[in-house]
């Protein structure tokens, strides 16, 4: 079965759903085609009243949202609050903007007069990730329905009642049926979305290998794609750095969602003045998190989404130390129910170690000494990844150099704050392409078509 609703806390299966028929799969694209065709022309306010309904409605029902999620998926109680108020200001966002980013662009050509305008290009086809099970979903509905185009998307497999909660949500705001289309359907029902011609672009958050896949398949039909991927992010922290403030960052950067972020610090990239005393603090409020209920506020580390996640995690480990890593803490689960792993730190992780170019999803960090500010630049570039990163430093002037000399696609100076409505997200390398939120997040998928006027003879 692939739509299993599993409570990562305790190991028991809650409720399990069918795939769709080829039949329905079928009808729910002629459904949405349909409902694009009226969509397509409805005004940039109309388009608002829904978004916004829908936005207020997250708001409205927090903890009935935040409790699936922490049910099916196990992040903590408070941080799925969090992350269902933020899906609603995402779509008060693009409900509020969409109509001012898409707005024509005057061009200034030698002759005549041209602009820019933008235009939805259809149906586009979203497969989004478990971790983060609405505010994923929230970042391609907003700026794709204000842009005019439906959406159907195929969630991951465990976290079904997320899904289906999400698509009721635009049901209940008034959404025509087809504007918002939630997919049960298998990887080859999902291939054959993909190719379907009604299908006008494609946008994955996901595996590396899940990116290789869909895009190829994308590129093949010739359809724009958006690919939000892994990432392994240093987190670099310089000698004037304040000391304290930089360990309780790391604690939350590697720590938040029980490590399961993509664009979590993942890379510990230390100056040696300050190595050996951030590795003590480090390891010391690690040391403080107790495993617990996630519905229980008081819980201080939750478990991985399922138990695949944790055992493949183990292994992970497992496979660093048998190449020479050295385990400082951690390393194992944690004795009780639930996918529970210990905080883990591992050091000593050479460039012939699997796990110096591989990505943990969960909480385990890596730990690098180095001698300098270069010397911690080029460790940080020497990724397969792109995504993200940061700097912890007591001069912003230096710490805005090094972000711009460090390759990806977003740098944060003193601060983790990952992603806010106004502000791109996405990165570069095996990260990915394309961003999503922001004002570049609504360009993905629309026509950039140029009109021009000019009163010119035809040549000779």
């Amino acid at each position: 079965m692939t739509y299993q609703s599993i409570n990562p806390a305790n190991g028991t299966l809650m409720q399990s759903f069918a795939e769709i028929s080829d039949a329905e799969l079928e009808a729910k694209l002629a459904l949405a085609a349909s409902c694009f065709e009226s969509w397509k022309k409805t005004s940039y306010a109309e388009r608002a009243t829904i978004v916004t309904k829908a936005a207020a409605l997250l708001h409205e029902r927090v903890d009935a949202f935040a409790r699936t999620m922490t049910l099916e998926m196990g992040k903590r109680i408070d941080e799925a609050r969090g992350e269902v108020e933020f899906s609603s200001n995402i779509l008060t966002y693009y409900a509020e903007n969409a109509e001012r980013f898409l707005a024509p662009v005057k061009l200034d050509p030698i002759i005549g007069a041209a602009h820019m305008e933008s235009s939805p290009i259809g149906m586009i086809f979203g497969v989004e990730p478990w971790n983060f099970p609405y505010y994923q979903l929230a970042r391609v509905a907003g700026p794709h329905l204000m842009a005019g185009n439906v959406l159907l998307v195929k969630h991951a497999g465990c976290v079904p009642q997320c899904a289906i909660a999400f698509e009721q949500l635009w049901i209940d705001a008034g959404a025509p049926v087809g504007l918002y289309t939630n997919l049960l359907i298998s990887h080859a029902q999902s291939n054959a979305v993909v190719d379907d011609p009604r299908i006008k672009g494609v946008a994955l958050t996901g595996s590396v290998a899940a990116g290789r896949s869909i895009a190829a398949r994308a590129g093949q039909n010739l359809k724009p794609s958006s690919m939000e991927l892994g990432g392994s992010d240093a987190f670099i922290v310089l000698e004037d750095a304040d000391l304290d403030f930089a360990v309780k960052w790391a604690v939350w950067g590697r720590m938040y969602n029980t490590g399961q972020t993509c664009c979590a610090a993942k890379r510990f990239i230390i100056v040696e003045p300050l190595a050996a005393a951030f590795q003590a603090k480090f390891q010391a409020a690690l040391g403080t998190l107790v495993a617990g209920d996630p519905m229980d506020v008081a819980t201080t580390l939750g478990p991985l989404s399922t138990e695949s996640a944790l055992t493949d995690l183990l292994a992970q480990v497992d496979t660093a130390i048998a190449h020479g890593a050295k385990l400082v803490m951690g390393g194992k689960r944690v004795d009780r129910p639930g996918a529970y792993m210990q905080p883990t730190i591992l050091t000593d992780v050479e460039p012939d170690n699997p796990a110096f170019r591989d990505e943990f999803f969960g909480p385990v960090a890596m730990l690098f000494t180095v001698k300098d500010e270069d010397a911690a630049i080029a460790l940080a570039n020497d990724s397969d990844f792109g995504l993200g990163g940061s700097v912890f430093t007591a001069d912003v002037q230096r710490g805005q150099r090094v972000a711009s000399r460090v390759d990806t696609g977003m740098m944060f100076i003193n601060n983790i704050s990952w992603s806010d409505a106004e502000l791109p997200f996405g990165g570069i390398k095996n990260s990915g392409y394309g961003r999503e939120l922001g004002d570049m997040g609504i360009q993905a998928f629309v026509n950039k078509k140029l009109v021009r006027t000019a009163d010119l003879q035809a040549p000779a």
